[in-house]
């Protein structure tokens, strides 16, 4: 009797730990992220739509921007624009810089038709499942989101939405990032 209850006993904490240890990981902050700038971004196989994979800790030493978007997602929509001609036109022959769209849970035919319908031209690359959004926010928050991860691998800017103001901010982020890459090579 004594030791069937110190299993159970022992059982029951292990499970405690165990789902305290869940709970803890998905912590989601008031925008939906559950990681936050300073992490190391969780490191994911990048799949583009011609079937090429790619690790994203093979990209350190770059500035990586990952831009979480859908198809159906109208804010998404409105911020792509900038992003081509703000962003990608002015960095995209800039060795030190990566943009990535990650299309959220939608097939590669879809995809590759977003990006042509909205006339992009940075690398648009799949979540078919969602797993790789999920590494970085909680599973009910939304798109459109961007990631901004240094040269060493950490997080360094997190927008959700799409305001000028911010955007503004995190062209200038990018700007001034980028400078101290080039100062640096």
């Amino acid at each position: 009797m004594k030791i069937k209850f110190i299993v159970i006993f022992s059982l029951l904490i292990f499970l405690s730990c165990k789902n305290n240890k869940t709970e803890m990981k998905q912590e989601v902050d008031t925008r939906g992220y559950i990681v936050k700038v300073g992490d190391v971004a969780p490191d994911f196989e990048i799949e583009y739509p011609d079937g090429r994979r790619v690790m994203l800790s093979s990209l350190r030493g770059k500035l990586v921007m990952l831009q979480f978007t859908a198809s159906w997602c109208g804010v998404c929509r409105k911020e792509m624009p900038y992003l081509e001609s703000e962003i990608w036109q002015k960095n995209k022959g800039n060795s030190n810089f990566v943009l990535l769209g990650i299309d959220y849970k939608e097939s590669k035919e879809v995809a590759v038709k977003f990006a042509k319908d909205m006339n992009i031209t940075y690398p648009m690359t799949l979540d078919k499942d969602g797993e790789k959004f999920d590494l970085f926010c909680g599973h009910d928050a939304g798109v459109t989101r961007n990631v901004l991860i240094d040269k060493d691998g950490e997080i360094v800017l997190l927008t959700r939405l799409f305001e000028m103001q911010e955007f503004g901010n995190m062209v200038l982020f990018i700007d001034k990032e980028l400078d101290n890459y080039n100062l640096h090579k």
